[in-house]
């Protein structure tokens, strides 16, 4: 029988990993980007460092030390996920960039979004009850 305690560090190191895929498609998207156009460098650049972050935000947000620190850095991805998205549509609608990894990169990252806000929203719930 699995106590909580082991329940909640394989769904966190579970979710660690799924945030280490998503860095890692960004990545792959990025090395994919035809490098002859400044628009499409400029914007993957863009989405490469906001992407990458939000999986080193929730590295960080799952060592925190106290629960307004949790949710500063759980913000914090979702916020920087946010970003991504705005520039995965640039890609996708001003540059022409359409690919199976871009769409599978658009909707992990508004899973990825409303996991965030959910994470936020309960542990709020919790320290003011």
């Amino acid at each position: 029988m699995i106590n909580m305690d082991e329940e909640y560090t394989n769904k966190k190191d579970a979710f660690r990993n799924r945030t280490k895929k998503y860095a890692s498609s960004i990545i792959k998207l990025y090395c994919s980007l035809p490098k002859n156009r400044t628009e499409v460098n400029v914007l993957g650049g863009q989405v490469l460092r906001s992407g990458t972050s939000v999986a080193a935000n929730y590295r960080e947000a799952s060592r925190a030390r106290s629960n307004a620190e949790f949710i500063s850095k759980i913000e914090t991805c979702t916020q920087e996920a946010d970003e991504t998205d705005l520039w995965l549509e640039l890609l996708e609608d001003d540059c022409g960039i359409s690919s199976e990894l871009m769409a599978w990169l658009k909707q992990e990252t508004n899973e990825l979004i409303a996991i965030f806000v959910t994470m936020a929203k309960n542990t709020k719930k919790r320290i003011n009850k």
